[in-house]
């Protein structure tokens, strides 16, 4: 989310999740790259792959946690957003779909916010 009623914690947790994959040596190409399908937050590359990332920032007011918001329906929302990045921006290097889940429980003011990366989500 960019800005809207969640105070800007959805930019802030994608901000985070940047910064660590940037640790990481990638290269964040791509930050809330939408079509009329939806919106993928986060897409980076490093040398060997290509990952589209759906980061979700969740506090003490979240009723699921960020991998299970990602259900069949969002995933191929993602999907065939993943597509049309792909038709504009041709590549060898073999995608994948990641989930950042970011506790993040005082929400922008919170200290250590903990990161749950999982690869190859779907």
């Amino acid at each position: 989310m960019r800005g809207g009623k969640d105070g800007g914690l959805g930019r802030w947790g994608e901000e985070f999740v940047a910064r660590y994959l940037e640790s990481r040596g990638f290269h964040i190409t791509a930050s809330g790259y939408r079509t009329r399908y939806g919106e993928i937050d986060l897409i980076a590359e490093n040398d060997s792959s290509l990952r589209f990332v759906e980061v979700k920032t969740r506090s003490e007011q979240s009723v699921l946690s960020g991998r299970e918001s990602v259900d069949l329906r969002k995933q191929q929302r993602l999907r065939m957003t993943a597509q049309l990045y792909l038709a504009e921006h041709p590549t060898e290097k073999q995608p994948q779909f990641d989930v950042a889940e970011l506790w993040a429980p005082q929400r922008i003011k919170t200290q250590a916010p903990e990161l749950t990366y999982i690869e190859n989500a779907f």
